[in-house]
């Protein structure tokens, strides 16, 4: 470093070596700190980037720091270099602000969620700071894609896969989700390993009673339970629909010719339950632990799977809200790390996936991935900050599983009614944040549970709800006006017709609410958004990206905060919106059937001059028309 820093001393001699305050060369690139005394000493800039200017560099911090970087990089002993600038006045007013200096001449990558120095901790820590400094949203959300299509190939195979060995329609998923927790490590609590998962050469196609490859699933996933502590009570839950599904028919047990799907990934014959857990283990287990250190993609990827492994949800009443649809909802409420979520309708546990999600990316953003500190707040996250309640025991058993194949976020999943949970459960936990997707055959469309849902909540707590937007037309106005009667209406939010094909057809809404306080029809704003152009088409062979909807996904939040201002902002992109025609304010009256965007669309009448001009030319046009075919006669020509 010393060597190659000669000659770029900030002083007007410039024969001497610079030194950086303080460097760090343990890791695979090096980090150079520039550190001032005042809170105005961080940093020098203008609208176009950096000051580089002599004075900028040698009295500002952020400026000095670059300066090194880029004369480290010119030396060409370097092609990248970590840049940091601190500065403040005392112990508890110090900014940091961290770049990415990856050439002598370009602009450096301003890392601004990264606000402290724990990502210096580890080399682990600093490796993930690292892998964000690279790789672009852009380049994230291509390898996200990338990993949904590769996986949507392998689930149609695995659902052909068991349907040609018979496997009915409702135990496919348990059967997936009980197979991956099986291939799971079993760890201490001090992070050692003390068994393997089970691997494919474990079933050997044994026939006695306790050796068949069903049962030593079962088996296996009993010990992974047992040593995760999960509770008594949930765990019989869970073992009982593993049990049924994979190991009570000993005949699928029995070695039996291979399927074609199977048949380059097996020498010989094997049991239909090896053939699925085999395919399971080369083709999803294998993808999921090669990206474990992305949580939002294993994440995408197992929820896509599931939604696969699910079918067409029909047959066994389910229907899932897509992960990019919860992603949205949880980030509209404004979920951070120090939120409480809960779902009163939990299904496979979506919008508690999205919100630890975006949890532990906040908590990851504030103290660095991988530090102490982080991983002491995400522990605590997914142990006390996380509420679901799901009657269905299927999906209480997916959802357990759900979660804990992401860390065992599962401690709060509880089996059994909302309405019947006792009060205490509600008041301990505390939440301030509510996501919903009710089941569409419940009273009222569902909306009686965004009703209980809001009297357990924090007041000022934030909560929204995807719905058959008839809920908001007339079908469920008893529930409304009562919501109304202690919470307000914020926002209605106009979704694709399609949005929960192939599963089924429907109009749906999402609907905002804070909790808390008397909707005031007179004076309280409701924000109405057509959110039907959301950038995708959705068939049964899945999700069609055919304009922009990542950017759209990210605007609509923007939308929902700022409205009209949105295009104000400068990551907004404008030219996919009319603003006018997809956004309104408008006030809602007490009929409670007055919910939805067509009631408070605006459609202009009255023609503009360029559009009465064109009117006129047109009919001009047909008149001359007429007359030169002979059609007519006119007194003015």
């Amino acid at each position: 470093m010393k060597e190659a820093l000669k000659g770029s001393a900030k002083t007007k001699n410039k024969s001497n070596f610079g030194k950086p305050d303080f460097h760090v060369e343990k890791y695979k690139i090096p980090v150079v700190i520039e550190d001032k005394l005042g809170g105005n000493k961080l940093i020098s800039r203008t609208k176009a980037g950096l000051k580089m200017d002599e004075k900028s560099i040698k009295n500002y911090a952020v400026n000095g720091a670059v300066y090194y970087a880029q004369n480290m990089i010119a030396s060409d002993k370097y092609s990248e270099v970590i840049a940091i600038g601190i500065a403040g006045d005392n112990e508890e007013n110090v900014e940091i602000d961290v770049y990415y200096v990856f050439a002598s001449s370009a602009t450096p990558k301003h890392m601004n969620e990264y606000k402290k120095l724990d990502f210096l901790e580890s080399r682990d820590s600093f490796e993930s700071f690292y892998e964000d400094a690279v790789l672009s949203e852009e380049d994230k959300h291509r390898i996200l894609i990338a990993s949904q299509v590769q996986l949507q190939k392998h689930a149609n195979c695995l659902n052909s896969l068991m349907n040609n060995h018979n496997i009915p329609v409702d135990q496919r998923v348990v059967y997936v989700s009980g197979m991956l927790l099986a291939m799971q490590d079993i760890i201490d609590y001090d992070g050692n390993r003390i068994d393997v998962g089970l691997v494919p050469d474990d079933l050997k196609g044994i026939q006695t009673a306790t050796k068949r490859d069903g049962v030593k699933i079962v088996n296996q996933i009993k010990e992974y339970l047992e040593q995760k502590e999960i509770p008594q009570q949930k765990r019989e839950l869970m073992l009982g629909s593993f049990r049924e599904s994979i190991s009570l028919d000993s005949d699928r047990d029995i070695v039996i010719e291979l399927d074609k799907q199977v048949s380059t990934l097996l020498s010989e014959k094997a049991s239909v339950t090896k053939q699925i857990f085999v395919y399971i283990y080369e083709n999803v287990y294998l993808a999921i632990d090669g990206t474990a250190g992305h949580l939002d993609i294993m994440g995408e990827m197992y929820s896509v799977f599931l939604k696969y492994a699910l079918g067409d949800g029909k047959e066994i009443g389910i229907v899932l809200t897509p992960p990019y649809v919860t992603k949205m909802m949880a980030e509209i409420l404004g979920v951070d790390r120090n939120s409480k979520v809960m779902d009163l309708a939990t299904g496979s546990a979506g919008f508690l996936i999205a919100s630890m999600e975006i949890m532990i990316q906040d908590a990851e953003h504030v103290y660095g991935k991988k530090t102490s500190r982080a991983e002491e707040k995400i522990k605590k996250i997914k142990k006390e900050q996380l509420l679901g309640i799901e009657l269905n025991a299927k999906m209480f058993t997916l959802a357990s599983t759900n979660m804990i194949l992401r860390g065992d976020g599962s401690s709060n999943i509880q089996k059994g009614s909302s309405f019947d949970r006792p009060k205490a459960l509600y008041d301990s936990f505390s939440a301030n944040k509510l996501l919903l997707n009710p089941p569409f055959t419940f009273e009222e469309n569902g909306m009686p549970f965004m009703l209980h849902g809001l009297k357990n909540m924090e007041k000022g707590g934030k909560a929204a709800i995807i719905i058959q937007d008839s809920a908001g037309s007339g079908k469920a106005t008893k529930s409304n006006l009562e919501i109304l009667k202690n919470n307000r209406l914020l926002a209605s939010i106009k979704m694709p017709v399609d949005t929960f094909q192939p599963s089924a057809g429907v109009q749906t809404s999402i609907y905002v609410f804070e909790a808390g306080t008397p909707h005031d029809y007179a004076n309280h704003l409701v924000k109405f958004i057509d959110f039907r152009n959301d950038g995708c088409k959705r068939t049964k062979r899945g999700l069609l990206e055919i304009d922009n909807p990542t950017e759209r996904y990210q605007d609509i939040i923007k939308i929902y905060n700022l409205g009209l201002n949105a295009d104000k902002n400068p990551d907004f992109h404008t030219e996919l919106w009319d603003l006018d025609k997809i956004f309104v304010e408008d006030l809602i009256d007490e009929s409670g059937n007055d919910w939805n965007f067509e009631k408070h669309q605006v459609i202009n009448t009255i023609p503009s001059e360029a559009d009465f001009m064109k009117s006129v030319s047109d009919y001009l046009s047909w008149e001359i028309n007429q007359l030169i075919c002979g059609g007519r006669t006119y007194d003015y020509f």
